[in-house]
């Protein structure tokens, strides 16, 4: 980690995503901050879940001190107004970017958790705050931001590698399946794009006007930098055409979040999205010696355990 540090706000856009894309701009659009954190701590990867006319946003919660992302969620009225907020998942590793989606009579949660080098599904059993894993989802490489799609009769999984960093941003792959529990069957022509600037997923595919958009990140200049909507002019198992949309400018209404945006999920006739800022502090020095203590402590005590 470097000294600066990225502090990410999520919001919900008064839209649905397809508006949003259409129009191109988020320009005038009315906005609901989720709630700050305190210092060096973010919320993230928001993603929406109507149910008993209550939105369920799901977001990574995280903190420099810890750092293991948690899922929590947070419950909206229809006036868009926090109701509650509680604890979601919690594992030994990190998690982010909770997709969360109904399927074969289920609910589901899709986390990415690459350092457990798994890619685990969840069902609810006590929605929204209990999740018990379900499956696990065998594919040609550990996969970052999984993101499912139902289409045409089979499900898409599109993810990015993450063998080396690059390809954490820039390799994007494939797998279809004709459950969502698998067999999983990567295509064998991965990774189907490589770009930095538009590969990573970043939110809620859809099948807008016949063809499948998938919004990616970019990562041109900095992580999660900007949003952009991927679209596949050709999906099938044997091949694969994609084209880079236009990214989608930060207003400066979002200041001090306008460093990046690499979320943009779809929940009904609303959109989530987040934003960041960098902070670099005397305090964040603090946060990095105290965490390279830490670290050297627990080295030394893995040593003496080992002789």
């Amino acid at each position: 980690m470097g000294l600066r540090k990225d502090i990410w706000r999520p919001a919900i856009v008064a839209a649905p995503l397809p508006a949003i894309l259409a129009r191109g701009s988020f320009e005038d659009l009315p906005l609901a901050w989720l709630p700050p954190m305190p210092s060096f701590q973010f919320l993230a990867d928001p993603f929406g879940y109507w149910r008993d006319s209550r939105l369920h946003v799901f977001v990574e919660t995280y903190d420099y001190r810890v750092r293991i992302g948690r899922i929590e969620v947070l419950v909206y009225d229809a006036a868009l107004n926090l109701v509650d907020r509680q604890p979601a998942l919690a594992e030994p590793w990190h998690l982010s970017y909770p997709f969360v989606f109904d399927a074969e009579g289920e609910t589901w949660m899709l986390p990415e958790a690459h350092r457990s080098r798994a890619l685990t599904l969840y069902r609810a059993a006590g929605f929204p705050t209990r999740w018990e894993p379900a499956h696990r989802i065998e594919l040609d490489c550990v996969a970052i931001d999984a993101t499912p799609l139902f289409h045409e009769g089979r499900w898409w999984l599109f993810y990015t590698a993450c063998a080396r960093e690059i390809d954490k941003v820039g390799a994007l792959h494939l797998a279809w399946a004709e459950r969502l529990a698998g067999p999983w069957h990567p295509l064998p022509q991965n990774p189907v794009r490589f770009d930095v600037g538009s590969a990573r997923p970043g939110g809620t595919p859809a099948v807008i006007d016949g063809r499948v958009m998938l919004p990616v990140q970019d990562c041109t200049h900095t992580y999660g930098g900007g949003i952009l909507p991927l679209w596949f002019d050709v999906l099938t198992p044997g091949r694969v055409e994609t084209t880079a949309g236009s990214r989608l400018p930060i207003p400066s209404s979002f200041a001090p979040y306008t460093e990046g945006l690499h979320t943009l999920s779809a929940a009904g006739e609303v959109t989530l999205i987040d934003m960041k800022r960098t902070e670099l502090s005397l305090h964040g020095l603090g946060v990095e010696i105290r965490h390279g203590v830490v670290k050297a402590r627990r080295r030394w005590r893995q040593r003496r355990a080992a002789r």
